[in-house]
């Protein structure tokens, strides 16, 4: 446990963000969740909304830190050629 107060305040803050993080990559994985079982139930509308918040909730991600670009760039391409393929 750290002494200095500063130090202390950094471990509560590493802590809140830390949550935050784990929240939203949640929330991220159960977009992308919802995103790929409507491409294997082949319901295109649904599938066509879903991509829609899972594409903007990896944008959001990188920005925030959370993914890496390439790795957010390639989820996307993914996903769109995954769309793509349903019609």
């Amino acid at each position: 446990m750290p002494n200095i107060k500063s130090a202390k305040k950094r471990v509560k803050v590493t802590e809140t963000k830390t949550l935050q993080n784990k929240m939203y990559k949640s929330a991220l994985k159960t977009s992308i969740k919802k995103f790929k079982s409507a491409i294997a139930a082949g319901d295109k509308a649904l599938a066509q909304t879903t991509y829609i918040d899972a594409v903007s909730m990896v944008d959001k991600a990188v920005t925030k830190g959370i993914l890496h670009a390439n790795n957010a760039a390639r989820k996307k391409s993914q996903y769109a050629v995954s769309l793509n393929s349903l019609s």
